[in-house]
C-alpha cells in the first residue's frame, strides 16, 4: 500500500469517527481527547527521552486539564495543568534522575501544556453555550482543509521553501492555497449559519490560517532538536499522533479566544 493510499484510508475511517465523537461532545468528546492526550505524551516522552522528562507527571497534568475543560472551564483547565508542576517536581526528587531537574520539569510541564492544555481548548470550544458544535467543527474543518490545500499545492507548484530549516517539505505557494482553504471553510461554516460577520469569519479563518502551520513547524523543530523524522508510526504514513494533531492544537487555542474577543464564546 503506498503513502498517498494509506494516507486516504486513514482519513476516510477517522475523519467520520472523530466527527462523530465532537458532534457527541460531552464524556464522548472528553474520552477522545483523553486517549488522543495519552498517545500524543508517549510519542513525546519517547521523542525527547533524553531529557529524562517526568512522563507520568505530564500524564496527569494532561488528563486533569482535559477534566477541568470538561467539567469546569478555562478557570478548571488551567488549574489542572498547573498540578503538572508539583508532580513532575515530587516524582523528579523520588526517582532521583540523572537528569538536571531544570531540565526534566520543564520539558515535563511543556508536554502536558503542549498537549493537554491545548487540546483541553477544543473542548472549551465544543462547551460555547451559543453554537458550540458549530464552532468545533469549524476549526477542525479550517485545519483539515488548510492542510489538504497547502499538501497538494504544495505538490502540484510548491517551488519556494517556507521554513527549509524545519520543514523542507512546506512552501509558501502551499500556505497560500492552505490560508485560502482555511478562509473559504471558516467563511461559509460561520457567516453563512449567521455566527459570525463576514470579517469576522475571515479574521478567524486567518488567524486559523497562521496558528495552524505554526503548530506544525512547532512540532517540526522540536523533532529536528531531538533528531526524530516522526513523531512515531501509529497512523501509517500520517506518522503518529502527534504529527496529526500539531496543527490542530494552536488553533484550537488562538480560535476560542478570538471567538471570546469576537463575544461568540
Amino acid at each position: 500500500m503506498g503513502p498517498f493510499v494509506s494516507r486516504v484510508l486513514v482519513a476516510a475511517i477517522g475523519l467520520p469517527i472523530v466527527l462523530l465523537l465532537v458532534h457527541a461532545g460531552g464524556w464522548w468528546l472528553f474520552t477522545l481527547a483523553a486517549v488522543a492526550a495519552v498517545l500524543a505524551l508517549h510519542e513525546y516522552a519517547l521523542m525527547i527521552r533524553s531529557l529524562r522528562p517526568v512522563i507520568l507527571a505530564a500524564y496527569a497534568g494532561a488528563l486533569l486539564s482535559l477534566l477541568g475543560a470538561r467539567l469546569g472551564g478555562i478557570d478548571w483547565t488551567m488549574a489542572g495543568l498547573l498540578t503538572t508542576i508539583g508532580l513532575a517536581f515530587l516524582l523528579h526528587w523520588i526517582a532521583e534522575t540523572r537528569q538536571s531537574a531544570t531540565v526534566a520539569i520543564a520539558s515535563t510541564v511543556l508536554g502536558a501544556a503542549w498537549v493537554g492544555l491545548c487540546l483541553a481548548h477544543l473542548l472549551l470550544l465544543r462547551g460555547i453555550h451559543h453554537n458550540g458544535e458549530l464552532a468545533a467543527f469549524t476549526v477542525l474543518l479550517a485545519v483539515w482543509g488548510g492542510d489538504i490545500g497547502a499538501f497538494f499545492a504544495g505538490r502540484l507548484i510548491g517551488r519556494h521553501k517556507l521554513a527549509p530549516a524545519l520543514s523542507p517539505g512546506k512552501t509558501w505557494e502551499g500556505f497560500l492555497f492552505g490560508t485560502a482553504a482555511t478562509v473559504f471553510v471558516a467563511f461559509v461554516a460561520l457567516y453563512k449559519e449567521n455566527y459570525l460577520s463576514i470579517w469576522e469569519s475571515i479574521v478567524l479563518g486567518l488567524v486559523i490560517a497562521v496558528a495552524a502551520p505554526l503548530g506544525d513547524l512547532f512540532e517540526s523543530a522540536l523533532k529536528r532538536d531531538m533528531q526524530v523524522k516522526d513523531s512515531g508510526r501509529l497512523l501509517a504514513a500520517h506518522g503518529g499522533v502527534l504529527d496529526r494533531i500539531d496543527s490542530l492544537l494552536f488553533a484550537a487555542v488562538a480560535s476560542y479566544y478570538l471567538l471570546r474577543a469576537f463575544d461568540a464564546a
